[in-house]
């Protein structure tokens, strides 16, 4: 194990070389921002498959071992059969001595067009002053999503080599192409390799979503799991002049249903839902209040008047560790400018719940048909009440005291000055619990964008401080994992 000063001017010389190197940084991120990798339309999956092969030379360049598997093909609804995009497995050095650190990172990207709404063109990476003259922002789709924090992470391993230094853990990679399309065919590759690639794993680190606050780093350790319901009523289209007031319309049952559902403060009305979520533990609200969470910076961030609750706390609380309950459309319902008297035949009703850890996925699905099938009962309607569960994701809870959590909390301490916020995801993030289901190891979320980092959003961004502080990070993190063993 190294000296502190040992370290400390270990620390130096890397972050010196980062500093010294940041225009090559940008010039690498700019390469990859320029991929239109949309793994959601058809017609782009060529440059999927492009940024795949980019970011496999970018590994090879390194000394990594590098494999592209093929993953196949897979159909889409309108009977087009497309290639999957090869999944990346890397590996570099194999020390025994050394633990191994496995990075996950995605290379595809949301759909984005200038004309959506974006200031600059979104496959062009581009520089701009922030609102704080001392903050340069770095626009461009994937910047923060996810081409930005996996470059970040293969400039700290970079830099080790550059500097000719010995590699403090062994790396090994998983970088895939499907991410933002539902990561197909990512699952099977990891229960088939798990005997082998992750064998010798000791840790798994994802830097795949944001910081709580825009200036305070974060450190994620839970998400909330999702369970979407499809509610459909009635079997025929009919004119409202003719039947209007004389039969059971299937709109007017769904929307009682859904209106049964939440209720205006945002509590679910599902009888025995908020039964199996945990109880709050005195060390864990602690955390809560430590929290660096700007209300007034979160609303203007996204876009609202007022929220549900005027506390910090208790805005947290609902965001991460309680479920809560959203309703997302209307299928069969009339929807164009315009009028139409008609009464819809059959509509369906999109809802879902974040479910939280400790609540079971087959108990939740039968507390919401049977509470459904309640509320119908009642109304004597003779239309049909079809009620299905077309998605379920399991929410993902990590240990915040695991050695992993601790050696990056003492990196994020060197570099940023200050410890991290211990946060949760009120979003689902099915590959870390993927990973920890299938691998039963160690699984931590270190993101490097700022909570203003618009991903999924017009304008998505980075700014050069978090790229560049985010790879002395990595760089800091790595030093810190070697340290543990």
């Amino acid at each position: 194990v190294m000296s502190p000063s040992s370290s400390s001017a270990l620390e130096m010389e890397i972050f010196q070389y980062i500093d010294a190197h940041q225009s090559d940084f940008i010039k690498d991120l700019k390469e990859w921002v320029a991929v239109e990798s949309d793994s959601i339309q058809p017609h782009l999956r060529k440059e999927v498959m492009h940024m795949m092969a980019l970011a496999a030379d970018r590994l090879a360049t390194l000394g990594a071992t590098v494999n592209l598997v093929n993953l196949g093909s897979h159909q889409l609804p309108d009977g087009q059969v497309l290639p999957l995009p090869p999944v990346l497995l890397g590996e570099l050095g194999k020390d025994p001595q050394n633990p191994t650190v496995c990075f996950y990172g995605h290379v595809d990207v949301q759909p984005a067009k200038k004309e959506d709404g974006w200031d600059t063109d979104p496959y062009t990476l581009t520089e701009i002053n922030g609102v704080h003259l001392l903050i340069r922002n770095l626009y461009g789709r994937g910047t923060t999503d996810n081409k930005g924090p996996v470059l970040a992470w293969i400039n700290a391993v970079e830099t080790f080599r550059a500097l000719k230094l010995a590699m403090p853990v062994n790396f090994k990679f998983v970088i895939e192409g499907m991410e933002e399309a539902g990561s197909l065919g990512l699952e099977k590759l990891l229960e088939e390799e798990n005997q082998s690639f992750f064998s010798d794993v000791d840790y798994i680190v994802i830097s795949d979503n944001l910081w709580l606050s825009n200036k305070k780093p974060a450190l994620t350790y839970g998400s909330r799991g999702n369970a979407c319901f499809f509610v459909e009523c009635g079997s025929k289209d009919l004119h409202s002049g003719t039947f209007g007031g004389i039969i059971h319309e299937p709109l007017l049952d769904l929307i009682a249903l859904l209106d049964s559902l939440v209720d205006s403060t945002g509590h679910i009305q599902i009888p025995g839902i908020y039964d199996s979520v945990a109880a709050l533990t005195e060390e864990e609200r602690k955390l809560y209040e430590s929290i660096e969470f700007d209300l007034e910076e979160h609303r203007n961030n996204c876009g609202v008047k007022k929220f549900l609750y005027g506390t910090k706390e208790e805005i947290l609380l609902h965001l991460w560790r309680y479920p809560s309950l959203s309703i997302h459309g209307i299928e069969g319902a009339f929807h164009e400018p315009g009028i139409k008297t008609v009464i819809p035949a059959k509509v369906i009703g999109k809802f879902s719940i974040r479910q939280v850890p400790n609540m079971d996925l087959s108990v939740v699905k039968k507390q919401v048909v049977d509470h459904l099938e309640g509320v119908f009962s009642k109304r004597n309607s003779p239309n049909k009440l079809k009620v299905s569960m077309p998605l379920g994701v399991k929410p993902w809870l990590a240990d915040f005291n695991d050695l992993l959590y601790k050696a990056a909390r003492r990196a994020i301490k060197t570099v940023f000055g200050e410890g991290p916020d211990f946060i949760r995801d009120g979003s689902t993030i099915p590959v870390a619990r993927m990973f920890q289901t299938v691998t039963q190891k160690s699984v931590m979320m270190l993101p490097i964008g700022a909570a203003d980092a618009g991903e999924h959003s017009q304008n998505e961004k980075i700014s050069r401080h978090n790229y560049i502080e985010g790879t002395k990070l990595f760089a800091a993190f790595f030093l810190e994992i070697s340290k543990l063993h």
